[in-house]
């Protein structure tokens, strides 16, 4: 499992000895720093669920919230063939505002070829009503292998795309309130 550290940056790094591949993408938000922060990442998984009214049908959180706890999220069945997934809260610095967590494996098509999954979310304003989100991503396979790149793409792709939907409820807060 990865562990937190610290660049000393604001930064946790993602600190995964050993990773056999990764990949990192920025990616504009319409959406201020501080409110993207709130529904998203801060823990509060009523801001989150009401946000994400359509995509996602319900959030656990087993623990206090805080590093250690287990977030499962059951995806509406629109969403594709994911229904339901769980992270692990690794790290939160808010001040920084970044965000590590660990896909916890269980199960299913992915068991059989991922060993672990840590991401790291990093929101950064760019101007009056808009952030960047910077997002990585660092896996180890059961066998070792990198993933082709497109697949590489694919898992990033999977996070941005949740913050894209978030994006657009929240700045559209007349169709989920």
């Amino acid at each position: 499992m990865a562990q937190p550290s610290s660049s000393g940056s604001g930064e946790l790094g993602l600190g995964f000895a050993g990773a056999k591949g990764g990949s990192a993408e920025e990616c504009p938000v319409a959406v201020s720093v501080e409110l993207l922060w709130n529904v998203v990442f801060t823990g509060d998984v009523s801001i989150f669920t009401k946000a994400c009214v359509g995509m996602v049908d319900a959030v656990e959180v087993d623990g206090d919230g805080g590093p250690g706890s287990v977030t499962t999220m059951k995806l509406n069945p629109a969403v594709g063939d994911a229904k339901v997934f769980k992270i692990r809260l690794l790290a939160r610095d808010a001040a920084a505002r970044v965000v590590k967590s660990e896909l916890v494996v269980e199960g299913g098509e992915l068991a059989g070829q991922m060993k672990s999954q840590v991401s790291e979310v990093k929101v950064v304003p760019a101007g009056e009503g808009a952030c960047v989100v910077h997002m990585t991503v660092e896996y180890e396979r059961v066998d070792g292998a990198p993933l082709p790149p497109a697949d590489e793409a694919m898992i990033v792709q999977g996070y941005l795309s949740l913050i894209k939907k978030v994006e657009y409820l929240v700045a559209h807060p007349g169709e989920f309130a």
